[in-house]
């Protein structure tokens, strides 16, 4: 009887098949928590950027987020506007960006933003915004050195939260004290998703910002763009799934 050795071709594809398979199931899951991980971890960085920006403002310049008395299009005495503008001479959201952080770069309007898809440029614009008003498009936009899209309201000054005042829906909502004082941070820029981020149920998100909701590790949740409020020296989540993403830990 002669001995066989090795696996017949048969087997092999078998094999092959069912490796598949299973590379198809997980793959993809792979990748989501990977990218989910990587958006979390970005944003948590980007967010204490701001923050840092806020307090360094203060110390250097002795002025923060709510000490701002012009927005990045109103102009100083010297008419400068956006990134011309500099603490020494205009305080706005636009000269603490470009008196505190090295290596970011003005972009002019959210509407000003491109991205490449396949050779072709193509505007960027966000999907399935839930809490970030339409008027986004008009926003303010800085790139920061790590490549994340920061984005705030034109006419943002004075932004300010009484000691002792709780971040509320109604603080941040049309009307609120702080509803000229929203932005937003995009974590890998204009590449996509450009996706809000939402909770798990109901697959939206809220500014009920004093209630997180529980946002999943997948493709449709846990994607790249956060809302946030500016106050004081302080930058946070403006919706309820952004500071889920915050304050959990994963």
């Amino acid at each position: 009887m002669t001995k066989r050795f090795g696996f017949t071709l048969a087997e092999v594809l078998i094999t092959l098949g069912i490796i598949g398979v299973v590379a198809a199931m997980t793959i993809p899951t792979l990748i989501a928590n990977t990218n989910g991980a990587k958006f979390r971890s970005q944003f948590k960085k980007t967010l204490s950027t701001l923050n840092q920006a806020g307090l360094m403002s203060q110390a250097q310049y002795d002025f923060d987020y709510a000490g701002t008395t012009i927005g990045c299009d109103d102009g100083d005495a010297n008419s400068k506007t956006g990134a011309e503008q500099h603490p020494e001479v205009g305080m706005s959201f636009c000269s603490i960006l470009n008196g505190t952080l090295t290596g970011q770069t003005y972009q002019g309007t959210v509407a000003d933003l491109k991205r490449n898809a396949n050779g072709e440029e193509k505007a960027y614009t966000l999907i399935s915004t839930a809490t970030i008003p339409a008027t986004y498009t008009a926003y303010k936009a800085y790139t920061l050195a790590d490549g994340a899209i920061v984005a705030f309201d034109p006419a943002a000054k004075g932004c300010e939260l009484p000691i002792g005042t709780q971040m509320t829906d109604a603080v941040i909502k049309a009307g609120g004290s702080l509803a000229n004082c929203l932005g937003f941070i995009d974590v890998n820029g204009v590449t996509l998703p450009n996706k809000e981020v939402t909770c798990t149920e109901g697959n939206t998100a809220t500014q009920t910002v004093q209630t997180p909701c529980a946002v999943k590790n997948d493709a449709n949740h846990m994607t790249d763009v956060f809302p946030i409020v500016f106050h004081d020296a302080t930058v946070e989540p403006a919706s309820d799934a952004a500071k889920y993403v915050l304050t959990s830990a994963k």
